[in-house]
């Protein structure tokens, strides 16, 4: 009984270790965004010599925009400063990226979609004002379909922005 419940507290922590590591960073230095973006090393085979294909490296962003609007608000500033300064560093110089906008489930469907696209947009927009090349960029709304925390779908933590490896 004892090795089942220690079992089960691993494994719980576990669970919410996973969750936290999840977490959308409201801040976050320039290293810190160049190290969740940046490729890890592509691996080669050795027959063969190619490059296989290298992981998709993702962080998403809490970026607070005005209530049912595509205004950014300027707490979000910095955050957004920080990130254009990453993109343009020389370990991710080279590749592009997308930049999703999420919405939590409040709303229809629909609804959801056009703005979590005006969000996503409004990100590009700025990150371009901040010298980020505008071809490196790709907007795109997801509304609430990949909800960050499905158990709890009108949470707060799934309204955000992530900003994901594109291979060329």
């Amino acid at each position: 009984m004892k090795r089942i419940g220690l079992l089960l507290t691993a494994v719980l922590l576990v669970q919410v270790g996973a969750v936290f590591a999840q977490a959308p960073k409201t801040s976050a230095t320039v290293d810190e965004i160049v190290k969740s973006l940046a490729p890890t090393q592509a691996p080669t085979t050795r027959s063969l010599g190619r490059n296989l294909v290298p992981e998709v490296k993702s962080i998403d962003l809490v970026i607070q925009f005005d209530f049912d609007s595509a205004k950014l608000q300027d707490v979000s500033k910095p955050l957004l400063d920080g990130l254009a300064q990453a993109l343009n560093t020389d370990r991710l110089r080279a590749l592009d990226f997308k930049v999703e906008g999420h919405t939590d489930a409040k709303g229809t469907p629909e609804y959801n979609q056009n703005l979590s696209a005006h969000r996503a947009n409004t990100v590009v927009a700025y990150l371009v004002l901040r010298g980020v090349e505008r071809s490196r960029l790709i907007a795109e709304g997801k509304g609430f379909s990949d909800l960050l925390t499905p158990q709890d779908p009108y949470a707060t933590v799934n309204r955000r922005v992530r900003i994901t490896t594109q291979s060329k």
